[in-house]
């Protein structure tokens, strides 16, 4: 990548593996996916964008052109590809060695939620799991795969659902010490994950530090890889939240789940923690206590829940809770996107660049986005 002057007094931004002048001038860890990412090409192209934008913004008048080689695209995708396998690996391992120790022993099934596509009707679909499945196949093609399973009949036409949301569960098929009722994993669709990037670059919650709804936002994405344990009251919420604090694994306990970097992986290190044991006085409802930790050298969000909640929330996933954030959400990103148009640009650029290369590339006055063999 470098930026250097055209003959016609423009901009070139070249995107190339073998040139990195642009990106070397930025820190590494600028990017928001650094805490979650340890692929280089990853944050290295989350801090090109960065530049890029203060380079637009600050010349809007000049055209600039944006050079994409095809064999940087495959290899961003393919850098992709492997954060979210190793971090689903280790999203996997971390539950097990939850199950071990808190748990004993347990079953694992896939969940499902998915909806019709004409009278936006929801359900959730179970299935029972085994290891190698867990380890073999995403979670979400987990979830896609079961859905194409199914077709609904509606107005006397067939139609195939689509997915709303999935997650593997950890179900104890006995009682357990620490009140433990299940633990649950979960990714983040990769759509959330680029809007939330751009979300970062454009310092979105500072454009709308009014907005309640988006005060939780921090410069860092770290909640990609979710954990929710499930236990009966809030009361145990607080007690199995600090035994997560003190809790330690020997080398042999590690190897039973595969995990070979017994330094990193030896105990939680907890970056934050955030108690919304009271939310319940509130009008969300929504109560857990959520923290972001460290283990084996990457980043997980864990919720340790009350059942009662769990079950509200879960209700409601199927229609307002979470639909009803998410939806908040968009609408604040469309307002900003209609205000500040190079936001809008920019999802959809990170869209392309990692999910659809082989399309059209997006467009933006005074920007001319190329790929090059």
């Amino acid at each position: 990548m470098s930026v250097r002057p055209r003959q016609s007094g423009s901009d070139e931004l070249v995107v190339d593996q073998s040139k990195a002048s642009v990106i070397q001038t930025q820190p590494r860890h600028r990017s928001p996916l650094w805490m979650v990412s340890q692929e280089p090409l990853l944050n290295d192209l989350v801090g090109y964008l960065s530049h890029l934008r203060e380079e637009l913004e600050r010349e809007p008048s000049k055209q600039h052109e944006v050079v994409f080689s095809r064999a940087h695209l495959r290899t961003c995708r393919a850098a992709f590809d492997r954060m979210i396998r190793k971090g689903e690996e280790s999203l996997h391992r971390l539950c097990e060695l939850f199950c071990n120790s808190l748990v004993g022993r347990y079953q694992l099934q896939s969940v499902v939620i998915g909806e019709t596509p004409r009278n936006h009707e929801r359900f959730t679909l179970t299935q029972i799991l085994s290891r190698q499945d867990l380890y073999s196949t995403i979670d979400l093609d987990l979830g896609t795969r079961q859905l194409r399973k199914l077709q609904y009949l509606e107005e006397e036409t067939w139609v195939s659902p689509y997915l709303v949301a999935n997650m593997v569960e950890y179900q104890p098929t006995e009682p357990n010490l620490h009140g433990v009722h299940k633990i649950i994993s979960r990714i983040k669709a990769e759509e959330e994950l680029w809007n939330k990037v751009v979300d970062e670059i454009f310092g979105l919650d500072s454009l709308v530090t009014r907005d309640k709804q988006l005060r939780h936002l921090s410069y860092y994405v770290k909640d990609i890889f979710g954990i929710k344990i499930v236990v009966g009251t809030a009361e145990e919420v607080v007690a199995l939240h600090n035994e997560l604090e003190s809790i330690r694994w020997d080398p042999s306990q590690l190897d039973e789940v595969a995990e070979s970097d017994y330094e990193k992986a030896s105990a939680l290190k907890f970056v934050e923690t955030k108690d919304y044991l009271r939310e319940a006085e509130k009008q969300s409802g929504w109560e857990a206590m959520k923290s972001v930790v460290l283990w084996a050298g990457k980043v997980f969000e864990i919720q340790v829940q009350p059942l009662s909640n769990f079950w509200r929330e879960r209700e409601h996933l199927t229609r307002e809770s979470h639909a009803g954030f998410k939806s908040r959400r968009e609408q604040i990103r469309q307002q900003v996107a209609d205000q500040i148009p190079l936001f809008r640009f920019y999802q959809s650029l990170l869209r392309w660049v990692i999910q659809n290369p082989n399309t059209a590339a997006p467009s933006f006055p005074g920007v001319s986005v190329i790929v090059s063999d």
